[in-house]
């Protein structure tokens, strides 16, 4: 066996390791402490040039960049109170209808996730909504599925939806106009379908009286500043993706200038701010950055590409469908932060068409609602979810993610297929 091969099979049994220990976290240890122990490793057994390690870590600038922002964003709306009135004045304007109110939640969820990412609202909209159903007096698990699952189904309506966006297209995020061309459509099948079965799986749960009339408590002076400062910052977000301009910068920008505006106004220091916001995941997307560097290294990555090249020169179609659908459940077996990190080396070259590279993304996006394991948000928001002290089983979660995931993917990959035959 040469030395080569020895650095190969180091490469992937490093990378396989740190993968199971984010998605199982033994000891319950934090899916960062895996990134960071697999990508150290690579480095102290020489399997990857420390240079290389850390040309890998600035690759992902961009990512960390807009990460921050939204985190910041995300964080003062919760301490300002924005998601809570939210979520309260959905529970009131139902009027006592279970069904109206799932309809309610799940249109906040998709305006949460579509500007402020999936990872929003599986944090921070998550207690919101556990908070109106209590309210309510309603069974809080319907409601709660719904931050879970449009957390994912709606992540691929802008670019600034879900990091893994990002993380796929790297430096060359498609201007706002070409996403909206290629995405709009598969992304409203996604929403819709996922709402629609969702509904019919939990029509008896939705059944059940909930209190008709419920305070909604009056959003802050404070709160109402905070909202408008999310709303420029959204516009200047589009506007930056409008001009086919990195998300990052942007992006932290906006958090900066909104949370200290707020601040400034209320005359508070950042610290209580800033400590509870989850830095972890900021090593841990860097730790992936390396150990798929390390996996570039093995030309496994070169050989995937080359092969979806040749596929692709023989029926596009085919190939976006089976990328699409391999990708998907990919995701949920090692979760799709470190998919989309694989699939960016795969898909970025010069000869991979665009209908192939747009399944990718579904398949990343939306393949996560299979499992809790799927996306870092699903997994927050489980966390979030043990936090009320409300629990689903990992087998519950994928009985219903098999019937709600498999249809909305075969609806949004068909819908990219219609926008590219056009």
């Amino acid at each position: 066996m040469t030395s080569s091969s020895i650095r190969d099979m180091a490469t992937w049994a490093i990378a396989a390791g740190a993968a199971g220990g984010l998605i199982a976290r033994p000891c319950k240890l934090p899916e960062a402490l895996w990134a960071v122990l697999g990508a150290t490793s690579l480095v102290v057994l020489t399997v990857l040039p420390w240079r290389e390690a850390l040309g890998a870590v600035s690759s992902g600038t961009d990512v960390y960049l807009f990460l921050t922002g939204m985190m910041l964003l995300a964080e003062l709306a919760r301490t300002q109170g924005v998601f809570e009135w939210l979520a309260a004045l959905a529970a009131r304007q139902a009027r006592g209808s279970a069904q109206r109110l799932f309809g309610l939640i799940y249109g906040v969820g998709t305006i949460v996730t579509v500007f402020l990412s999936n990872d929003a609202t599986a944090v921070v909209l998550t207690p919101a909504v556990y908070a109106a159903a209590q309210a309510a007096k309603a069974e809080p698990m319907p409601y709660l599925l719904v931050c879970a699952f449009i957390a994912n189904a709606a992540s691929f309506v802008l670019p600034i939806s879900n990091p893994a966006n990002l993380v796929v297209f790297g430096q060359h995020v498609p201007r706002l106009t070409s996403w909206l061309a290629q995405f709009f459509v598969p992304s409203i099948l996604s929403i819709g379908t996922t709402y629609a079965v969702l509904r019919i799986m939990l029509r008896t749960a939705l059944r059940q009286p909930i209190a008709a009339q419920i305070d909604a408590p009056d959003l802050s002076p404070a709160g109402r500043l905070t909202a408008c400062g999310i709303g420029f910052a959204v516009a200047a977000l589009l506007v930056a993706s409008a001009f086919g301009l990195q998300l990052g910068l942007p992006t932290l920008a906006a958090g900066f200038i909104t949370s200290g505006t707020v601040l400034l106004y209320r005359r508070q220091a950042p610290w209580d701010l800033l400590k509870e916001i989850s830095w972890s995941v900021l090593p841990l997307v860097a730790g992936l950055f390396v150990l798929v560097e390390g996996l570039v290294h093995t030309r496994a990555i070169e050989q995937l590409s080359s092969g979806l090249q040749t596929a692709a020169e023989g029926s596009t179609g085919t190939t976006s469908w089976a990328a699409g659908t391999i990708v998907a459940v990919v995701s949920n077996l090692m979760n799709n932060l470190p998919v989309a990190l694989v699939a960016r080396s795969v898909v970025t070259g010069p000869f991979v068409p665009p209908h192939v590279t747009g399944a990718v993304v579904i398949g990343v996006d939306l393949g996560p609602n299979l499992s809790v394991t799927g996306s870092l948000a699903t997994i927050l928001w489980l966390v979030a979810l043990r936090r009320e002290g409300q629990d689903i089983s990992a087998w519950r979660f994928l009985r219903l993610g098999i019937v709600v995931m498999v249809p909305a993917l075969i609806l949004a990959l068909a819908g990219l297929t219609m926008v590219h035959i056009k």
